[in-house]
């Protein structure tokens, strides 16, 4: 019988790129790796569960800050090689900068602009010394 997690093409380290997406806007909260067993977690768990290379191990998200990834769908690309999780994001924060999305920075007239507003001051959603998720 094959095994759904042998269709994925894994990279040289065994990881495929990530990327949530709030299930109900689709906005692009976030990218993160994710290897064998962070995928399979995730979708016996129902939660965003992720590979974190700077640690070297599984990163359930939400663990620090409470501000779990519930999953709502997984999807495959073409190229069986890039992973979207649809998912609710709780407490409306995603990135570890205590705003909505990692994505807050518009190019504009050759630079990078802030566009999306801090909604929580990252010291009060981490332990100290927690860098981030």
């Amino acid at each position: 019988m094959k095994n759904w997690l042998d269709e994925i093409k894994w990279d040289a380290d065994g990881l495929v790129p990530a990327i949530a997406q709030d299930h109900k806007t689709g906005r692009v909260l976030m990218m993160a790796w994710m290897n064998r067993e962070a995928l399979e977690l995730t979708a016996a768990e129902n939660r965003a569960i992720y590979w974190s290379r700077s640690r070297g191990k599984l990163w359930r998200k939400g663990e620090e800050s409470g501000h779990v990834q519930t999953l709502h769908e997984m999807r495959l690309d073409c190229d069986a090689d890039v992973i979207i999780l649809m998912v609710e994001q709780i407490g409306d924060i995603a990135c570890h900068t205590g705003r909505q999305s990692c994505f807050y920075r518009v190019f504009e007239n050759g630079d990078w602009k802030t566009v999306d507003p801090v909604l929580k001051d990252p010291h009060a959603i981490y332990s100290a010394g927690h860098k981030h998720e």
